[in-house]
């Protein structure tokens, strides 16, 4: 049988497409837990990566529901080019037209690596840090765009030295960012990953040879600093960045002589 022909096929029922009688409206339905490789430019070279994607629309209370495979057909569309955060808001906007809604939200989460050079030696290495993108769009108007990094760093206790004949503890800690810009005004990832690991007692490397060593041990140590310093000094990076709109910094420090973790947070509003 030839189903290009089939009339059967070419009045199958769209059951979604359908009315719903409950006039219920849900904010957010859609796809979740997608698993694509993506190429993202985030400034300097574009880098393949692995992203977890979610895409979810607004729908309204009179339709039964949304179309899922719609969702993976754009998706394919962008995944042969460079995506960056303006891209991303472009292919929101051109999900609502394809989805015939007036809002919805896309969300990349991806490891994002960034070459680096040891201190003393040069040696080179990648780290990695977490990463996610989300857009939130709505018809006629600009989208909202959140940018999410996480940057491990090194802590050494203020006092923990002040009190000490020698030596301090310090622990690797976690800086999380959540940034709101203006799309058209995302900052570069490595450069702003690389000021917020300039606040902290000292960064990480992957890969550090003796000297390294003696330089990360000595560095952290002429530079100790406390969650709450570590959250405030981050902020004053952050707050006067171009196109912000809002900002949440948290910290948490992996006690080395503690079961527990020291935490704080500062949020613009």
């Amino acid at each position: 049988m030839n189903t290009v022909l089939d009339p059967v096929l070419t009045t199958l029922p769209d059951v979604q497409g359908g009315p719903d009688t409950r006039q219920i409206p849900i904010q957010r339905v859609g796809v979740r837990g997608l698993r694509q490789p993506l190429m993202i430019a985030a400034g300097g070279e574009p880098q393949a990566t692995i992203a977890e994607v979610e895409m979810t629309v607004a729908l309204p209370a009179s339709e039964k529901g949304t179309h899922m495979s719609r969702f993976i057909a754009l998706l394919e569309e962008y995944r042969s080019q460079p995506l960056s955060a303006e891209g991303l808001g472009q292919m929101a906007q051109r999900m609502l037209d394809l989805l015939q809604v007036q809002a919805g939200d896309i969300l990349l989460a991806f490891p994002y690596f960034v070459a680096k050079q040891a201190p003393v030696s040069g040696a080179r290495s990648l780290m990695d840090y977490q990463v996610s993108w989300q857009v939130r769009a709505q018809k006629n108007q600009p989208s909202v765009f959140v940018l999410q990094v996480q940057v491990p760093v090194t802590s050494l206790c203020p006092c923990s030295k002040a009190i000490s004949r020698y030596g301090a503890h310090n622990q690797r800690s976690l800086v999380t960012l959540d940034l709101g810009v203006a799309l058209g005004q995302v900052p570069d990832l490595a450069g702003l990953i690389a000021r917020i690991e300039a606040q902290a007692s000292c960064e990480l490397w992957g890969l550090l040879k003796r000297a390294d060593e003696k330089y990360v041990t000595e560095h952290a140590y002429e530079n100790p600093k406390f969650v709450e310093d570590l959250v405030r000094d981050v902020a004053m990076v952050v707050q006067n960045l171009p196109g912000v709109s809002h900002y949440r910094v948290q910290a948490e420090n992996f006690e080395s002589i503690h079961n527990h973790s020291a935490y704080a947070m500062v949020s613009s509003h």
